[in-house]
C-alpha cells in the first residue's frame, strides 16, 4: 500500500489523517484493538475505505496486523524508541547539509518563524501548562521540518515524516518535555541554521534526539523490562 492508493482530498485520505493523528496524540492507545465495525461508526466511512487506511497506517508503522487477531495500534517500548530515534537522527543529520547549503531568504524566514512559535509554547510548558502539549509538539515538528525543508529531496522528506510521526507519538504519550535543556538546544539549532554551521547543527541534533531516550529511562517512563 502506498500513498497513491488514496486520492488526496478523498474520504480515505481524510480518514487516514484523522486516525493517524488519533494514534500520534494518544486518543487511540498503544496496543488498542481496532475493530473495523466500530471504526466505521466512529469515523463515518465504509469498511472498504478503512481497510485501505489500515494498510497505509501499517506501512507507516503506526498499526500492526495479524491474520488471526486483526488490527491494533502499535505498542511502545524502549527498543522501538531507540530504533526510531537512531533513524530520525540519521535522516535529519543527513538532510541538514544540503538544506543549509541551498536555503535562501525565504527558508531563513520560515526557520525563524517556526522557532518563534515553538519558543512561545516552550515558555508555557516551562510554566507548567500542559494544556498546550499538542500545540507544542506541532510547532516542534514544524521547526525541525523547516530546518531540513530546503534539502531538495522529496523522498528524504517523506521518509523523515514517517519516522517523525512515530517519534512524536512517544513524545506526546510520555510527555517527554525536557525543559530548559531542550529549549536551549532549539535556540542553538536556530543559530546554527542562520550561520549555516552544518557540523554544529548535526552535533546538536544527535544530542537533542538521543537525550529523549535518556529522559524516558531517568524518569521511569518505561519499566525495567523495556516495555511501557
Amino acid at each position: 500500500m502506498n500513498a497513491a492508493t488514496l486520492v488526496p482530498g478523498s474520504a480515505g485520505d481524510a480518514t487516514h489523517l484523522r486516525i493517524r493523528d488519533d494514534i500520534i496524540f494518544g486518543r487511540l492507545a498503544p496496543a488498542q484493538k481496532l475493530r473495523l465495525e466500530r471504526l466505521r461508526d466512529d469515523y463515518a466511512v465504509s469498511v472498504t475505505t478503512l481497510r485501505e487506511v489500515m494498510g497505509r497506517l501499517a506501512a507507516e508503522g503506526l498499526i500492526l496486523f495479524e491474520a488471526q487477531k486483526g488490527f491494533e495500534v502499535a505498542p511502545i517500548s524502549v527498543t522501538d524508541l531507540r530504533e526510531i530515534s537512531d533513524m530520525r537522527a540519521l535522516l535529519e543529520c543527513h538532510a541538514i547539509g544540503p538544506s543549509f547549503a541551498a536555503g535562501d531568504l525565504e527558508w531563513e524566514a520560515q526557520v525563524v518563524a517556526t522557532h518563534h512559535k515553538l519558543s512561545r509554547m516552550e515558555s508555557r510548558m516551562l510554566q507548567g501548562d500542559r494544556s498546550v502539549t499538542a500545540t507544542w509538539k506541532r510547532y516542534d515538528r514544524e521547526f525541525h521540518l523547516a530546518l531540513i525543508g530546503a534539502c531538495g529531496s522529496s523522498e528524504l522528506l517523506a521518509t523523515h515524516q514517517r519516522i517523525f510521526d512515530r517519534f512524536q507519538r512517544y513524545q506526546v504519550l510520555l510527555v517527554m518535555f525536557r525543559g530548559e535543556a531542550a529549549t536551549r538546544e532549539h535556540d542553538a539549532l536556530l543559530e546554527a541554521a542562520l550561520t549555516r554551521d552544518t557540523a554544529k547543527a548535526q552535533a546538536i541534533l544527535r544530542k537533542h534526539i538521543g537525550a529523549c531516550i535518556e529522559y524516558t529511562v531517568a524518569h521511569g517512563l518505561f519499566d525495567p523490562s523495556g516495555e511501557a
